[in-house]
């Protein structure tokens, strides 16, 4: 297959789809599919409520007719995929309520496009998994469903994404690509269609198991440098010292790593990890840092409320009854993205303690909020001074400029640290 000839599926149009596809529709000829009607819709109508595309760079791309010779076509119907020649699988790997990786979707999208298979076709994940996922889990669904053998009929590669939701300078483009394929022709065919739309680059990886492994092995790796400051915040909290000062003076040696303490969550660091471990005890190895990390990342929402509340009862403010604000429900600063969010954790523990709660968020949809956590999220900024605490929870640019002095009455916890620390009661 010659690059220039590619006809792409892009399956599934969330924070990692949408990017993708909007990149290579300025140069090929590509389909985007996705189950959630109402998804294809708003896109269709040339908005992403995501924010990651601009209307104005998805109203330029898109092809409704499918009438030109590049362009993005969108289509909830599976039969557009037919005519394509490469597949390229972004649905989300989620995990369960026990941290189980539910390879769920992934196996639902090879079983779509399975049908549609033909000879030379090439099938790429961009899902994060475990080494192995892809060969062992994905390849025998797609032979079973399309009747095809595998690296004789059609073929796969693994490119991990490494979209950064809400960055508007590492965009997909720019961020360099690892790529693979299952043998050293499709490898090849794989790093010169990403070559060809990635400007920082890309890096051939050996095999599709390596590739999986460098995936899921960076956020790993961040989510134990973040438990370790969490962990050294806990500590500097008892001995009474401001963690955020230990940090910028040891920040001053060259080779410190600039990690900084705080809530863990979104689709990647707060999951990631499972993936690792999942496959770590399929091979009879029980991994010790990673969940270590893990478990203690994820009790951080529960220690931030606990704090506020010992906090308020050394101020002798009353707790139980008591209002309480927590500003920002995203995981990260500054984008709508709210997937896996351990403000969550916050908001629970205070609710244990028979407290009043609302929350605030410019970014986010609060209608979605309602129909997955059934919280009803404040559309106005309310008026600071009638809370017994507040809780600055993600740094929303916006936050930054919110005037605590109203709030001398008040306790103001900052988890993120951006706050003058004058004006703040404790800080992670």
């Amino acid at each position: 297959m010659e690059v220039k000839d590619s006809k792409i599926a892009i399956i599934g149009l969330g924070y990692v789809g949408l990017p993708l596809a909007v990149a290579f529709a300025q140069k090929y000829k590509v389909i985007g599919f996705d189950i959630n009607t109402k998804r294809v819709q708003e896109l269709l109508s040339g908005n992403d409520t995501t924010l990651e595309i601009s209307d104005e760079l998805l109203g330029s791309v898109l092809d409704n007719n499918n009438s030109k010779n590049s362009g993005l076509t969108l289509s909830t119907s599976d039969e557009i995929l037919k005519d394509c020649n490469i597949y390229i699988i972004t649905v989300p790997t989620p995990t369960d309520r026990y941290n189980r990786p539910v390879l769920t979707p992934m196996i639902n999208a090879s079983k779509q496009i399975a049908a549609f298979l033909k000879k030379d076709d090439i099938v790429i994940y961009e899902s994060t998994v475990y080494p192995g996922v892809t060969e062992d889990e994905m390849v025998p669904i797609l032979e079973a469903y399309s009747g095809l053998k595998y690296n004789k009929d059609f073929y796969c590669g693994y490119s991990p994404e490494r979209i950064n939701p809400g960055d508007k300078e590492h965009t997909v483009t720019k961020i360099l690509k690892v790529t693979s394929g299952s043998n050293p022709k499709t490898a090849e065919i794989v790093d010169n269609l990403y070559k060809s739309i990635i400007t920082a680059g890309t890096f051939k990886a050996s095999s599709i198991k390596v590739a999986e492994a460098a995936k899921v092995i960076e956020n790993s790796q961040r989510d134990i440098n973040i438990a370790f400051v969490n962990e050294l915040s806990k500590i500097f909290n008892l001995i009474g010292i401001d963690t955020q000062e230990v940090l910028q003076a040891a920040g001053t040696k060259w080779n410190f790593l600039n990690f900084k303490p705080g809530l863990v969550g979104g689709h990647c660091i707060g999951v990631d990890p499972y993936y690792l471990a999942q496959k770590a005890q399929e091979v009879g190895y029980h991994p010790e840092i990673i969940l270590s990390g893990r478990r203690l990342n994820d009790s951080m929402g529960r220690y931030v409320a606990t704090e506020v509340v010992k906090l308020m009862m050394r101020k002798d403010i009353k707790v139980i009854d008591s209002r309480v604000l927590i500003l920002g429900f995203t995981f990260k600063e500054d984008c709508p993205d709210f997937r896996n969010t351990r403000i969550i954790d916050i908001y629970k523990e205070l609710k244990s303690f028979e407290m009043n709660v609302d929350i605030y968020d410019p970014w986010i949809n609060t209608f979605e909020v309602k129909n997955e956590y059934d919280i009803d999220v404040l559309i106005e900024q309310p008026e600071m001074s009638k809370y017994s605490a507040i809780i600055l929870a993600v740094a929303h640019q916006k936050f930054s400029k919110i005037d605590i002095q109203s709030t001398k009455n008040s306790v103001v916890y900052d988890v993120k640290g951006i706050l003058p620390k004058q004006n703040v009661d404790a800080r992670l």
